[in-house]
């Protein structure tokens, strides 16, 4: 998508719906699973465009038809002021509810920590089980080795991950993987 198509859908309706259709997926898979009440069954929460949505930063920035600039949108997280994909934090509630511990891992940076929690909060997000950033030893890894990585601490801890939801594929690829996986749209960029 280019120009004027891609602001279309991204303020548009659709961008909307489809969350809310992937949102509704997650949870009809989500109701089915038999949560063991010992703490350890978990999903995994995205940030960027999964939870929070960057579309104010990214209505500045061409909608991501511009080449990306890592200081501007660092800035801008440091502002806190992302909004909640509203299909996802309705999700992350209902799953709440239903006894899953919730675990959120971007690739933001550890610097980050204390504007992404303040910003998950300041949107919505509550009571997670654990939130992942990338520290000095993960920069220079990719997307799937650093988010792959993390998934097998938590399965090493005894964690039984059920569900994943990102708007990347290498939130979601990469062993080991959620029993369910739930891909968002997002038509502006593509992380590796």
């Amino acid at each position: 998508m280019q120009g004027s198509s891609l602001r279309t859908c991204m303020n548009g309706e659709r961008y909307l719906s489809d969350s809310e259709v992937i949102a509704g997926e997650a949870l009809a898979f989500a109701t089915t699973v038999p949560v063991a009440g010992d703490g350890k069954d978990v999903w995994v929460f995205d940030v960027d465009e999964t939870l929070l949505s960057n579309l104010p930063y990214y209505r500045d920035a061409g909608y991501g038809s511009e080449e990306f600039n890592e200081t501007s949108f660092d800035d801008w997280a440091f502002l806190a002021k992302a909004p909640a994909l509203p299909a996802s934090l309705k999700l992350y509630e209902e799953l709440q509810g239903l006894g899953f511990k919730l675990v959120i891992l971007t690739g933001r940076s550890e610097e980050q920590r204390a504007v992404t929690e303040h910003n998950l909060k300041l949107a919505g997000y509550h009571s997670w089980e654990r939130l992942f950033l990338r520290g000095p030893s993960d920069q220079g890894t990719t997307a799937v080795v650093y988010k792959s990585g993390r998934r097998a601490e938590l399965v090493a801890q005894g964690y039984r991950i059920h569900g994943s939801s990102g708007d990347q594929w290498s939130d979601l690829l990469g062993s080991p993987m959620a029993t369910r996986s739930f891909k968002l749209p997002n038509p502006m960029y593509y992380i590796s």
